[in-house]
């Protein structure tokens, strides 16, 4: 009786011993660790160099109002490898090779689902999968991240799931926030005082997308927007915003046989990690179209942040002809790709297959393609949405270039699904797409390269109605949103003010900070359809910053970070083709650097520079252009003002 007793005991630890194995993978270079717990329910953590940077953190999924994933998770299957292979990038945001190295672990469960997991050495990121023959419906999913005590928080509140997802990134401690602020995605720990945690989402596709709530804790606890059955107009914004009228008790209707979005968590030491990763990028599907020849990015002079003031002209500026051949003529003079027509041109708002009476707009192309100059259309989501295919059609038969798509504002499936509905049928098309009024790029561009550039964050059409978009704001941009992907922030400003004669002005717009964090812009912001906002008048005005400017790329073969503190400052290393270009930018604290030139190859360059002014501390446009020669090892020395930039271009010397 005893040794029977002995060996019921004996099963059941043995039993118990299976359903508690720890499943973990490992990082190729052995510092990130991931693993899975399994005993009654699905969590994970994550330790990086031993240290605990994600607690174990509780996940799951409920699914046809009755089925939970993640409860009670019986093993069937188990596998891992490592992956090491490069990815040539269409349309190269950062780098036009990324290599992609990763460890990988998949576990089965009975009940037809399933985890996968994968360790880079930047981040670490896991998705659930299900093998269900019918379709099904999403209830919801469960994901608590709990971190460390006393970590802070870079928290991009939003006060609704209806957002321009434009929002500044407020630091509070993760145990200040309550339970009833919610952010939208990227969000950004800083946890041991040193470890950076950025949290976003990647490969997503017929879902929602993921917002985290505060605990009144250390922890974060994701949402989602509900499934919209419904909608009406809006009584004011009735071409442009919908009022959700009916939404269903659960996320998403889906696929029964497939993969969700990856959960992406960045973690480094070093901030300037953030800026490099290209691992949104690395864990979205592979290309999904099969000519990408045509996909052309570039340059933009835009017409409606500064409100077309044109002046010395023969001719009345506005939204008519003249106006548009004007930016047409700037653009072929600085080698510019495109312009933009942006809203208003149009018959109406809502009639967007008709110009507007003041506007020729066959004319308008015809001109611009005798100057070698795209055009690219303005147009609102809801009008575009009624009638895409035949819009579409119709622009490539005007020989458009490329939309900008405005003000979706939303971020459930239906609307996650329309994003991809428009880069398809653009492709088809031959039209470039530039998203705004969007939420965060996560991952749909590696598939539809087409689809150059998102807004989502809180850029500089903000200086027509607020003083938001500081200095601060602008060097915490590359280690937040920016991580994610491409940000339409606009730059380029030409009137540009400290911090005590900054004044909002709706048609007369002005910058915080100096001219060269302006100009430093177009080498640290990345954006394959890269905006100059000013008007051309003033661009002509301001010649030699103009002529500074058009010199530097859209997108990028080789990306370095050589300095960066979070929210403070940042300067970075991009190379194109043979020349490489150095940008840098600070908050209102002036700062002086010493930057070494090892990134070179061997020989000499020739190395054009923009720098503040030595009275850029109380004028704002005040700069100094300089020349020097440079080798491999080279030391140069970078002194920015109060909000100021640092900026060259380097060239092999002939």
């Amino acid at each position: 009786m005893k040794k029977r007793l002995l060996t019921i005991i004996t099963l059941i630890c043995f039993s118990h011993f299976l359903n508690a194995q720890i499943y973990a993978v490992k990082s190729p270079n052995g510092d990130l660790e991931i693993s899975c717990f399994t005993v009654g329910k699905l969590s994970f953590s994550v330790t990086y160099k031993g240290q605990n940077v994600i607690l174990e953190s509780k996940i799951g999924m409920l699914i046809d109002q009755n089925k939970q994933l993640g409860i009670k998770p019986v093993l069937s299957k188990e596998s891992s490898g490592a992956v090491h292979e490069k990815i040539k990038s269409i349309v190269s945001n950062k780098n036009v090779e990324i290599v992609d190295d990763y460890n990988l672990l998949r576990i089965e469960f009975e009940g037809n689902y399933g985890l996968e997991f994968r360790a880079y050495n930047e981040g670490v990121a896991y998705r659930f999968f299900t093998e269900f023959e019918d379709d099904i419906t999403v209830e919801s999913e469960k994901i608590i991240l709990r971190f460390p005590s006393q970590t802070m928080s870079y928290f991009p509140e939003e006060a609704h799931f209806i957002s321009h997802y434009e929002r500044s990134y407020q630091v509070k401690q993760l145990s200040s926030i309550p339970d009833s602020s919610f952010c939208s995605l990227p969000v950004l720990m800083r946890v041991h005082d040193t470890i950076n945690v950025l949290v976003t989402e990647a490969d997503l596709y017929d879902y929602s997308s993921m917002f985290f709530y505060g605990s009144n804790g250390n922890s974060l606890k994701g949402t989602f927007p509900k499934y919209v059955i419904e909608t009406k107009p809006h009584d004011k914004w009735l071409d442009r915003n919908e009022i959700i009228t009916n939404e269903g008790p659960f996320i998403a209707k889906t696929k029964g046989q497939r993969t969700f979005p990856w959960r992406v968590f960045i973690i480094s030491e070093d901030d300037g990690d953030l800026v490099e990763s290209d691992l949104v990028f690395q864990l979205s599907r592979p290309l999904a179209i099969e000519n990408t020849d045509w996909i052309k990015p570039g340059r933009v002079a835009w017409d409606w942040y500064n409100a077309n003031n044109i002046h010395g002209v023969d001719f009345e500026a506005g939204l008519n002809t003249d106006t548009y051949k004007y930016y047409i003529d700037f653009a072929s003079e600085y080698g510019l790709e495109y312009i933009i027509l942006d809203e208003g041109w149009s018959k109406s708002t809502t009639n967007i297959m008709e110009p507007s009476d003041e506007i020729d707009l066959a004319e308008v192309i015809r001109y611009s393609k005798r100057k070698n100059v795209g055009v690219i259309l303005w147009t609102l989501w809801k009008p575009l949405n009624e009638n895409l295919e035949e819009i579409l059609k119709l622009y490539k038969k005007w020989e458009v270039k490329g939309i900008k798509v405005d003000f979706m504002q939303r971020a459930d499936q239906y609307m996650v699904n329309y994003y991809e509905k428009v880069v398809k049928e653009a492709a088809k098309n031959h039209l470039l797409v530039d998203f705004h009024g969007a939420f965060k790029p996560a991952g749909l561009r590696r598939a539809y390269p087409n689809l150059l550039t998102y807004e989502g964050l809180k850029g500089n059409e903000n200086n027509k109605w607020s003083d938001h978009i500081t200095p601060e704001h602008n060097v915490t941009l590359p280690f937040t949103r920016m991580v994610a992907g491409p940000m339409d922030f606009t730059p380029g400003e030409m009137t540009n003010a400290q911090k005590a004669n900054y004044k909002i002005s709706w048609t007369r717009p002005m910058s915080q900070g100096t001219r060269c964090h302006q100009v430093a812009m177009y080498v640290v912001f990345e954006s394959p359809l890269q905006m100059l906002c000013d008007s051309p008048s003033a661009y002509r005005k301001e010649k030699e910053t103009t002529d500074f400017i058009a010199k530097i790329p859209s997108v990028w073969d080789e990306t370095i970070v050589l300095e960066a503190k979070l929210a403070d400052y940042i300067i970075m290393a991009r190379r194109k083709g043979k020349n490489w270009y150095i940008g840098g930018m600070t908050d209102w604290t002036a700062r002086e650097f010493e930057i070494d030139l090892s990134i070179l190859p061997k020989g000499a360059y020739n190395m054009e520079i923009m720098r503040d002014g030595v009275n850029a501390h109380r004028y704002a446009e005040d700069y100094k252009k300089e020349n020097l020669k440079v080798s491999k090892g080279s030391k140069v020395k970078i002194k920015m003002a109060p909000g100021g930039g640092w900026a060259a271009i380097l060239s092999k010397a002939g």
